[in-house]
């Protein structure tokens, strides 16, 4: 039997603009070149992280139990996942932005963004959250173990202008959002049941339609080089 290691934010991204990278990924470790991401926005990530850590969830959505933002940018590990139809198994690794831990003894995970708040978004990102909720709770030997995860959503901020400070500084003014991830535990070890099928296929599936990697390197093999 395969086990298969799945990283949260593939599972967004990666499985829907092209499976056959996924596959090669997953299944070869054989991942496609990434883009050009600058340093600046890790940055501003861990500076948000870093702003809220320790504040009362009231601050990210007044709709929140009470409870303190506990935890930031911690590495979790499931046990090995068993999906009964599935020939192989996986388990989940990655990193969470922030876990709120509310004054009932439960925990909400909180996964910041720099964009528009958008409601087409909040099932996109289900997979990873549940991801991460499911590592949490279902943990490897030694890995951190956070349980019940009771709340998930994305705290989007959106610049809205940039304005003077004093001592020369400038700054960015953000409208900030919290949207609700309704978790679905059956629809989440679904698509972990499809992407098992997949990998334990004979024979990778076809690149994505959209995938630039994919047509780069079919350009590259029609023209022998």
């Amino acid at each position: 039997m395969n086990t298969y290691k799945f990283s949260p934010s593939d599972l967004t991204f990666t499985w829907d603009e092209c499976r056959f990278c996924f596959y090669m990924k997953v299944k070869h470790q054989v991942a496609a070149p990434k883009g050009i991401f600058p340093g600046i926005f890790s940055k501003m990530g861990s500076l948000t992280s870093g702003f809220y850590l320790g504040r009362s969830a009231a601050v990210i959505s007044e709709n929140l139990p009470p409870g303190i933002i506990k935890f930031r940018e911690k590495n979790v590990k499931s046990a090995p996942i068993i999906v009964p139809w599935a020939e192989s198994q996986c388990y989940l690794s990655g990193r969470f932005d922030a876990v709120i831990e509310f004054e009932d003894g439960s925990y909400g995970l909180v996964d910041y963004k720099t964009s528009e708040a958008k409601d087409e978004h909040v099932p996109f990102y289900s997979r990873q959250l549940s991801a991460y909720a499911y590592a949490l709770e279902n943990p490897a030997p030694g890995a951190l173990s956070l349980a019940p995860i009771t709340r998930m959503g994305l705290f989007v901020i959106t610049p809205q202008r940039f304005e003077y400070a004093p001592a020369g500084e400038t700054i960015f003014v953000n409208r900030t959002s919290w949207m609700d991830v309704p978790r679905d535990d059956h629809a989440f070890l679904s698509l972990l049941g499809e992407i098992l099928s997949v990998l334990d296929a004979p024979t990778p599936p076809p690149p994505g339609e959209t995938c630039t990697v994919c047509a780069y390197r079919q350009q590259m093999l029609e023209l022998n080089l």
